[in-house]
C-alpha cells in the first residue's frame, strides 16, 4: 500500500504559506521525492489546500512553490510516484540545503 503524501497530522503542523516569512532558518516539515529520478521537495509552508513553498532539489536547486496536485500526478523514469520520506524529522533549512533563506 503507497504511503499518503500528506496526512492530517502533518498537515497541522506545517505552518501556513506567508507564516515564515523573514525566518531565514525555517523548519522543514517533509520530505518528498521521485525513487526513480533525481528530484526532492522539501516542504516549509502549505496553503491548506494545494499549494506548498520550500526548497527544490531537481536539475537545479531552487526556493518556490509546488503543488500537492502535480506530485501526485508525477511519475519518474520507470513510471514510480513521489513518495513522501516516512522517516523524515522535522529539521532546520541550513541543515537540508547547507544555507538559509
Amino acid at each position: 500500500m503507497p504511503i499518503r503524501l500528506l496526512t492530517k497530522a502533518l498537515r497541522k503542523q506545517i505552518p501556513q504559506c506567508g507564516a515564515t516569512e523573514g525566518v531565514s532558518d525555517p523548519i522543514v516539515w517533509a520530505k518528498f521525492f521521485t525513487p526513480d529520478a533525481q528530484w526532492t521537495w522539501y516542504v516549509i509552508e502549505f496553503d491548506g489546500e494545494d499549494i506548498f513553498f520550500g526548497y527544490v532539489e531537481g536539475i537545479y536547486p531552487e526556493f518556490g512553490t509546488f503543488r500537492l496536485s502535480e506530485l501526485k500526478s508525477i511519475r519518474g523514469a520507470i513510471g514510480l510516484p513521489v513518495e513522501r520520506d516516512k522517516f523524515f524529522k522535522p529539521t532546520p533549512l541550513s541543515q537540508i540545503c547547507g544555507h538559509t533563506i
